[in-house]
């Protein structure tokens, strides 16, 4: 089983494997509603798009949404970025202090409000680190605490390192351990929507999760599918099945995509939630990515580049940032890292959330928390971590998950990407253990950074905070 599991890791980031599902015929022209905020409004250039998955019919692509162009100067130097901290220089009273002194920096609601009035592009700011690309047009991650996979190192570690995964069989020990609820809004669908000015976070799974703040209800990383891979003959499985379908879902008003693996980026997920919700729905992704979503039939999709902002029609209260992380792309033998990769940071005139998105740790965080925080809630993954020589540079473990938090300035996170599918060789139980355990190294609370079961909730009011 672990040598099967091992050679399927090494198909899914190296070979190229055709997707089980056809394209949509047609290309629809996309959304032309626009909420757009940057400092350059002509419209840009069709971004480097994946490379097709799946047979491509012969209707011409239509236009690009209009927003900010490009960044001009590529190679440009980025600013220069410290080396990881060690955990003893995050002493638990310079947390506290570092938090409480982050919980007044984002100014008055009418202050908030003015600021987003403004055309802002923040690529154009000093202090942010903007994407870049390679000689070859590809993105690449920016600073040095990142290394590429290789293909000799995933043989290592997929046919020589032990899988200590260890899932159980059996159905009966699993609902014990990692119980799926039925989400509130499946019991008492009359109930959604309504948080008033507090915020509603419920864990889908893996990365999925839904959010209701400031009038909007928003998923991200939406995978409902039983494999995290381009067919469902094989490949990942999940041993947590979701909570709901996507029909008993409410009303979805966006929803934001990170990256481009197939545990983040679902085919028969985009497309059965295309189905239901049209083009009501808004697609918030990364650029490079347009062209896949619209050959699946979306047509209200919107690509951002690092620090590029947008918001959904009618709620223009509300910003979508999308803002670096530390990562990479791919879906095919020859398409890596054609999209860029990111995080996501929803700013409200209530509430604002973080989303982490997969990443290593880096110091794109402290930039965002900076920028944009307190945020009221962050969702941050910590697990598929193990073995560390191998996967730190693009999955924080547990302990640097506690890091982002403190780093982005959270009041609150909630654990991601864990309990569902089985990507690394850590225990599959371990995860949530070890945050605890760093918690408490860095003078936090549990409450501070929870744990939910697969489709609890938890509401947040805009006082939750550290004490």
């Amino acid at each position: 089983m672990m040598r099967s599991r091992a050679l399927w890791s090494c198909c899914l980031q190296f070979a190229a494997l055709p997707s089980a599902a056809g394209w949509p015929g047609g290309r629809p022209q996309p959304f032309q509603g626009s909420c757009w905020r940057t400092a350059e409004p002509p419209p840009r250039g069709w971004g480097g798009s994946m490379e097709e998955e799946e047979e491509e019919d012969a209707t011409p692509q239509g236009q690009r949404q209009p927003g900010s162009s490009p960044q001009k100067d590529m190679d440009k130097k980025t600013d220069e970025e410290q080396p990881l901290t060690a955990c003893n220089q995050y002493p638990k009273e310079a947390v506290r202090k570092r938090q409480n002194s982050g919980r007044g920096s984002r100014g008055s609601d009418s202050s908030r409000t003015s600021r987003k009035s403004f055309r802002l592009d923040y690529r154009l700011e000093e202090d942010v680190t903007k994407s870049k690309r390679g000689k070859d047009g590809r993105f690449v991650n920016p600073w040095p605490t990142w290394k590429s996979p290789t293909l000799p190192n995933v043989l290592k570690w997929s046919l020589m390192e032990k899988n200590n995964s260890n899932v159980p069989c059996s159905k009966q020990e699993l609902d014990k351990e990692l119980p799926v609820l039925k989400p509130y809004f499946v019991q008492k669908p009359e109930l959604a929507g309504k948080t008033g000015t507090g915020m509603r976070v419920t864990w889908l799974g893996h990365a999925s999760v839904m959010v209701e703040m400031d009038e909007l209800t928003f998923l991200t990383d939406p995978i409902f599918s039983q494999r995290a891979s381009p067919t469902q003959l094989m490949g990942p499985k999940r041993f947590r099945g979701p909570p709901c379908t996507v029909e008993q879902l409410p009303k979805i008003d966006a929803v934001m995509i990170s990256h481009t693996h197939y545990d983040h980026l679902d085919y028969n997920t985009v497309r059965s939630l295309n189905e239901r919700f049209g083009s009501e729905l808004r697609w918030f992704v990364p650029l490079g990515l347009l062209d896949w979503m619209q050959r699946c039939g979306c047509e209200n999709v919107i690509e951002l580049d690092w620090w590029e902002e947008n918001c959904v029609p009618g709620h223009d209260a509300v910003t979508f940032v999308f803002t670096p992380s530390q990562h990479w792309c791919k879906r095919t033998a020859t398409d890596d890292n054609k999209v860029l990769w990111g995080s996501w940071s929803v700013l409200g005139p209530w509430n604002r959330f973080f989303f982490s998105g997969d990443t290593g740790y880096c110091v794109a965080f402290e930039q965002i928390g900076k920028r944009f925080g307190p945020f009221d809630l962050a969702a941050i993954p910590i697990g598929a971590y193990e073995p560390r020589w191998f996967m730190k540079y693009q999955h924080v473990d547990p302990e640097e998950a506690v890091r982002i938090h403190i780093d982005v300035q959270a009041k609150k996170s909630v654990a991601i990407h864990w309990g569902t599918f089985a990507l690394a060789n850590e225990y599959y139980l371990d995860p949530p253990v070890k945050l605890n355990e760093a918690l408490e190294r860095y003078g936090l609370k549990k409450e501070d950074f929870f744990v939910l079961n697969h489709g609890e909730s938890r509401d947040l009011s805009t006082n939750d905070g550290f004490e």
